[in-house]
Formats: structure tokens, C-alpha cells, sequence
């Protein structure tokens, strides 16, 4: 049986290590996308960053797509996950936590 990408979900962590006085704009720019998060911007131009999609090859394309960006000097993948949504959406009571 063939797995469906639509029903996956792929979450990912990084950091991106900009130039100091671009990390600002950098931040803009990846918050773009609704798929994205910028989590922390650093005065040393480190950004804390996440990403959703529904294939590990959409993460993949979004980290080159951020790498490629004026003034980032590196986009390092960190960690990440990948699951049904059925999964993702199951609700977990305490004792399974």
C-alpha cells in the first residue's frame, strides 16, 4: 500500500546563523510562510527556527530555499519528526504523558 504524504506531517527544528545585522530581516522573511516559526533571534544573528510540511522533501527544499537567503551564513536541521496526523492530533491523558 502506498503512504500518502497528505497524511503525515513533518516537524523540524533549526538554527540559522545569519549575519548580526540581517538577522532581523532573515526573521521576517522565514515568518513568511505560515509553515514557519521564529522562535529566538540572538544579537549574534542565531535564529531559532521551525518548520512544518507534509513530506521530509518540503523540509528539505524550505532549509536549501533558507540557506540560499542574502545574508545567512549557515541553516543547520537539528531535529525531526515525522508522523500521521492522526497521530499528531491524538489527545494523550496524563498517565500516557
Amino acid at each position: 500500500m502506498a503512504l500518502n504524504h497528505d497524511d503525515e506531517l513533518h516537524i523540524a527544528s533549526l538554527v540559522v546563523h545569519a549575519v548580526p545585522r540581517r538577522a532581523a530581516q532573515i526573521a521576517e522573511a522565514l515568518c513568511a510562510p505560515p509553515e514557519a516559526e521564529v522562535h529566538a533571534v540572538g544579537a549574534n544573528g542565531k535564529l531559532v527556527v521551525t518548520l512544518e510540511a507534509a513530506s521530509a522533501e518540503a523540509i528539505t527544499q524550505r532549509v536549501a530555499a533558507i540557506q540560499r537567503l542574502d545574508g545567512v551564513l549557515a541553516a543547520t536541521l537539528v531535529y525531526q519528526c515525522a508522523d500521521s496526523l492522526a497521530a499528531m492530533n491524538e489527545e494523550l491523558n496524563d498517565a500516557q504523558a
